[in-house]
């Protein structure tokens, strides 16, 4: 007899979460409770309801999160220019934060014994949505059916479905992408099928947020963005909230072909994984954002920023974004936010985000030092002299003892 008599499931309506229902169910013997989140993966949330209430769950949480999940996670983690292995934007690390907090409220309102998702057991989410579990209940039970049954291919799942009368749309099946997909306001993950192969190129028609470079238009785009300490509260002057503003830079990122990525990175769990992405308004997001600080942060202050980057982007990578080490970075990286303030203007053209001006009240470019023509005393050059000969003074002293250099 099970212990678990409720459980709270990750759900988002498709094949593999609406088999994982039922499996619960059956194996469980308990109630399922699932839990629906709308964070912009571009696809209708509601229609999970209708297949929830067909498999018999009663308890149905369908949640719209889109400006939760870009103002407490997407913004926090672009303050300090995130990239991991100097290229992936973490568009899917930062969602699993969120999704696994909620879990576990609905599972403390709902009176759950476990939590459940539909991770499998050789990818990295597995890890975040549970690392987030622990540390918010650290006494839950989770419940990972793909590291339990036995349903390891699509053809074991369809035949589940059809054994056990579970509701299937097999028009839309035929069609069915052969990519493993997933999808927020950040951005869209391609995995599997050709992708497999890290020599083969990624066909165009599995792109869909992003035209090609080569297809979009002539005429550059140009855009303003309005930053108050470190986060974009406005477009063209015109004030949004967060994840109006993603939503804005995802159109005009795409329109221009801005965004698509092709990596191979290194899973936690320790393999290598080729991946597409397509990020078209956190590509612009990051450029602007290193461009405001540019001239309103200190170079030491920039410089650290820089050094503590590698180290944040593998917390939230690895799934520890409720971990101490995290509240620590994040703390030190918004101090650095507070006079990161101004407009940067980007030229969007053909794949290419460039920045092409940047202001700021709080600037720290001086324009009467950093002139080429006469500063009027501003900045006195034989200063340079006395600077360069003590900053030398150790190799001076090394080269006179004859340590050969190099």
């Amino acid at each position: 007899m099970s212990d678990v008599k409720k459980v709270v499931l990750a759900y988002s309506g498709g094949l593999d979460t609406s088999v994982i229902v039922k499996w619960l169910q059956e194996t469980y013997n308990c109630e399922v409770v699932t839990f629906t989140a709308d964070i912009g993966q571009g696809e209708e949330v509601e229609p999970a309801r209708a297949k929830a209430q067909a498999l018999g769950v009663k308890e149905i949480y369908i949640e719209d999160l889109r400006e939760e999940f870009v103002r407490d996670y997407v913004y926090p983690m672009f303050r300090a220019n995130t990239i991991y292995e100097g290229e992936y934007l973490l568009g899917t690390s930062i969602a699993r934060p969120l999704i696994a907090k909620r879990l576990i409220e609905i599972a403390n309102e709902t009176g759950a014994d476990a939590i459940s998702h539909g991770a499998t057991g050789k990818g990295n989410d597995q890890v975040r949505f549970e690392m987030g579990a622990y540390a918010l209940k650290p006494g839950v039970k989770v419940i990972a059916p793909w590291r339990e049954w036995d349903l390891t291919s699509r053809e074991k799942l369809m035949a589940y479905c059809e054994q056990h009368d579970i509701p299937v749309d097999f028009s839309k099946s035929k069609k069915k992408s052969p990519y493993s997909m997933d999808a927020n306001l950040l951005h869209i993950s391609y995995e599997g099928g050709i992708l497999e192969d890290p020599w083969a190129e990624a066909e165009e028609d599995m792109w869909r947020w992003s035209v090609s470079p080569e297809a979009a238009p002539d005429k550059p785009t140009y855009v303003e963005l309005t930053y108050e300490r470190g986060d974009i509260v406005a477009i063209d002057g015109k004030p949004m909230k967060p994840h109006e503003v993603l939503e804005t830079l995802n159109k005009l990122g795409g329109d221009n072909g801005i965004g698509r990525l092709d990596i191979v990175e290194n899973r936690y769990v320790g393999m290598k994984s080729r991946g597409c992405y397509e990020t078209p308004g956190g590509t612009i997001m990051l450029r602007a954002h290193r461009a405001i600080e540019s001239i309103t942060l200190d170079r030491e202050e920039a410089h650290l920023k820089d050094e503590l980057m590698p180290k944040y982007a593998k917390v939230i990578y690895n799934g520890y974004w409720w971990s101490p080490e995290r509240r620590m970075l994040q703390a030190a990286i918004d101090e650095t936010q507070k006079n990161v303030s101004g407009v940067v203007r980007m030229k969007l053209y053909k794949g290419s985000a460039t920045v092409v001006g940047r202001k700021s009240e709080q600037s720290l470019f001086d324009e009467s030092i950093a002139t080429f023509e006469d500063d009027a005393g501003a900045y006195d050059q034989k200063d340079a002299e006395g600077f360069i000969k003590l900053n030398a003074l150790r190799l001076r002293i090394a080269a006179g003892k004859g340590r050969q250099q190099g």
